[in-house]
């Protein structure tokens, strides 16, 4: 097989709903969720050489590239050593990533570098990206949700049960704000506790509603919810002060994304959407205006 060369788009993800059902005996915790990809993201630049020897080069760059450390503990370098391993194919593989989505934000940004790669590596090498389900699993509990190529699924188990969700209408417009702090989702897990099985039950009626929105084309918005919020926005100041930041300047639907620190906000309009992206801006915040991502993950240059 000749040198390739391809570029990757790494969307990332925010959960229009996420509750904890249970915990597992083995520490990890049980949930519901939606996944949706959004237009905004990490790129890879990938370079496969034939070889009788795997070789594996990272470099990384980009605004949020100084958090994080191009090495074999790498997530994305994992990731590639344990397709090399699992393939038994050896390749001469240089990996240029450029880091748009900050760490510990939860949108993301490590699992979706890590997914989108095995997914190309199984396009090019032509390999069922099934296969590698669980592999992508013990890499990171959000991993496999990358190699789907859907932009929206439901997630179960601790996040690797995956059923993509056929959308009737496009998501609404997203403004993402991140409060320049991280969030440790370790931390979030030890603080949680399981919620009542009534209240449990009536946060699913809630999921129930929304993918029925999402896949009829009724409204939704109004159901989100994110169990998590309980657990972080008492302990994190700034992303409490976001939320009440963004809620003062007219935002609707807000919430934190995953185990945080990003909260996010839905719009009916692009330019809503860009309105509201520039107040916050102006306040001084990070914001991003973007929406549902629906491009491919990769093409040759």
């Amino acid at each position: 097989m000749n040198e390739a060369s391809l570029k990757i788009f790494c969307p990332a993800k925010i959960n229009l709903f996420l509750e904890i059902v249970s915990k597992l005996p083995n520490g990890y915790h049980e949930l519901q969720t939606i996944f949706a990809k959004l237009d905004f993201g990490d790129n890879i630049l990938l370079t496969l050489s034939p070889s009788d020897k795997t070789e594996i080069n990272l470099k990384i760059t980009g605004p949020y590239g100084h958090a994080i450390t191009a090495d074999a503990d790498n997530l994305v370098y994992k990731a590639a050593q344990r397709f090399f391993e699992f393939t038994g194919i050896s390749a001469k593989c240089d990996i240029s990533l450029e880091k748009n989505i900050p760490t510990g934000a939860g949108l993301g940004g490590g699992s979706s570098d890590a997914g989108c790669l095995l997914r190309t590596f199984c396009n090019h090498y032509k390999t069922d990206f099934t296969m590698l389900v669980p592999l992508a699993a013990k890499l990171g509990a959000d991993v496999a949700l990358f190699l789907y190529d859907e932009p929206v699924l439901k997630g179960e188990g601790i996040g690797e049960k995956l059923t993509p969700l056929k959308i009737k209408d496009a998501l609404p417009y997203v403004v993402l704000s991140y409060p320049d702090t991280h969030i440790s989702t370790k931390d979030v897990f030890d603080r949680l506790k399981v919620g009542s099985k009534e209240e449990i039950l009536t946060n699913l009626a809630k999921l129930d509603k929304i993918i029925a929105g999402l896949t009829e084309g009724s409204a939704w918005e109004k159901y989100i919810y994110n169990r998590l919020e309980d657990y972080v926005l008492p302990f994190s100041k700034p992303v409490l002060e976001l939320k009440k930041l963004m809620q003062t300047l007219g935002a609707k639907n807000i919430m934190m994304s995953g185990s945080g620190s990003t909260v996010f906000s839905l719009f009916d309009s692009s330019s809503d959407a860009c309105a509201f992206a520039e107040k916050l801006i102006n306040r001084g915040c990070v914001a991003v205006k973007t929406q549902l991502w629906r491009g491919l993950y990769n093409e040759n240059y």
